[in-house]
């Protein structure tokens, strides 16, 4: 590690004298990093804080060690604690993000477990809002399209929560028909999923998604009905938001997840739950 220069110092130091900062999505590289320090060294970045946008600075505060971690020109400095107050340069992002990539650490956000999230797929968060973004980009349909899984907590906190997803646009490309319920955005906006034991940080939370899929593979076997010219693709906009139930077997849900038991249920067609082995 290496010192910075003066003036990149007193520019680092003004995080200390402004008393506000823009609230906004940084770079996912950027919260790919600040997360991986959160989750890695709690000692030093105790519990998770926004992320805050002082140009040229994208950075972290945390009040209780008097920390920053911060973001310029596409490296990564700390300042604060046992770095003192000087701005002190760690590495690139773009060094860090490989390192973090092959260590396997663990980047999650507060209100997603995001270790098996899809290829291409980036997770940011501020304050309550976990925005969710293939950044323009079409990735392949994933097995599981709960995008943001919610991360088991330490013991049971007896709250359950029952999903609310709202599409607010949506765009099919390369096919010449809609199968509604099938092939449109209809099967990502449902409220049928509900989940046990959720974790304190995800009470509140909101989930934005701009998500853009390829389901030419799955479309592919119904070429002859469908007049597709590929790639077929499914891009949506939209919200989910989380509502607090007494009982999630009492709900009109689909599937039921415990996360702290890792049990999970689905609905039968009886209307009775069956509990599901993996």
């Amino acid at each position: 590690m290496r010192n910075c220069t003066k003036s990149l110092a007193l520019s680092f130091c003004m995080f200390v004298f402004l008393g506000t900062a823009n609230l906004a999505s940084a770079d996912p590289e950027i919260e790919t990093i600040f997360n991986w320090a959160e989750n890695n060294f709690a000692e030093l970045f105790p519990s998770h804080q926004t992320t805050q946008v002082i140009e040229p600075w994208t950075f972290r505060h945390y009040p209780s060690t008097e920390i920053y971690v911060g973001a310029k020109d596409n490296e990564i400095f700390v300042l604060g604690g046992p770095w003192g107050q000087n701005p002190t340069f760690i590495d690139s992002v773009s060094n860090l993000i490989t390192q973090i990539a092959i260590s396997g650490g663990n980047s999650s956000i507060p209100g997603c477990n995001t270790a098996n999230s899809p290829s291409g797929m980036k997770f940011t968060q501020n304050s309550n809002v976990v925005h969710i973004t293939t950044n323009g980009q079409c990735i392949p349909l994933p097995d599981n399209t709960n995008f943001c899984v919610l991360p088991a907590p330490s013991v049971p906190t007896g709250v359950s929560l029952l999903r609310n997803a709202n599409v607010t646009s949506s765009e099919i490309k390369g096919v010449a028909m809609e199968i509604p319920g099938v092939l449109d955005s209809s099967v990502f906006a449902d409220n049928n999923h509900c989940t046990i034991n959720v974790s304190t940080e995800a009470i509140d939370q909101i989930e934005s998604s701009d998500i853009c899929l390829d389901i030419t593979e799955q479309v592919s076997p119904f070429a002859a009905l469908l007049e597709i010219n590929p790639p077929v693709t499914i891009a949506f906009v939209g919200t989910t938001t989380n509502q607090i139930v007494s009982d999630c077997f009492a709900t009109d849900a689909a599937t039921i997840y415990d996360a702290f038991t890792g049990e999970s249920w689905k609905r039968g067609a009886d209307g009775s739950f069956i509990q599901i082995d993996f």
